[in-house]
């Protein structure tokens, strides 16, 4: 049996971005995945995202937020830690042991979203579809590089 591929989503609060990237990864990828999520500065589940993520049959209602620094303390490792977040929030995430590669996918934050529920409902579907695309894009190019290795 192959070896799952070890990844790590991460962006400020995990509240929205790395939770949609985890569901989407462990919903395209299969069995090759073994996929958490985590924040810099955890923070409650965006009730905007959870219905977002619902819109397209995924439900993260149960999900929990999560500290990245836990991951660290308890030696956990990850072949891949992607920030899903700004540029600048991406630079506070800590540095993992190992051998880790370290991706930065930007996506716009859903929690600083301006106008009413169904216009920040309508921009979090973009960005939700957003994100799908480009976990859909790199779950082959990950299988390649396993392959290689």
């Amino acid at each position: 049996m192959a070896k799952k591929v070890r990844v790590l989503f991460v962006c400020i609060h995990n509240s929205a971005r790395s939770q949609m990237a985890e569901a989407f990864l462990k919903q395209l990828g299969g069995n090759s995945f073994k996929v958490e999520s985590a924040g810099i500065e955890p923070g409650n589940l965006n009730p905007l995202v959870v219905q977002s993520m619902q819109e397209v049959g995924i439900d993260i209602s149960g999900n929990r937020t999560k500290d990245v620094a836990g991951f660290i303390e308890r030696g956990i490792r990850f072949d891949y830690v992607v920030t899903v977040c700004d540029e600048t929030s991406a630079e506070r995430c800590p540095t993992f042991p190992g051998a880790v590669k370290r991706l930065h996918w930007g996506f716009p934050d859903p929690s600083v979203l301006q106008g009413t529920a169904g216009e920040k409902l309508a921009r979090i579907g973009e960005i939700r579809d957003a994100i799908r695309a480009t976990v859909k894009r790199w779950i082959p190019l990950v299988s390649q590089e396993s392959i290689q290795e």
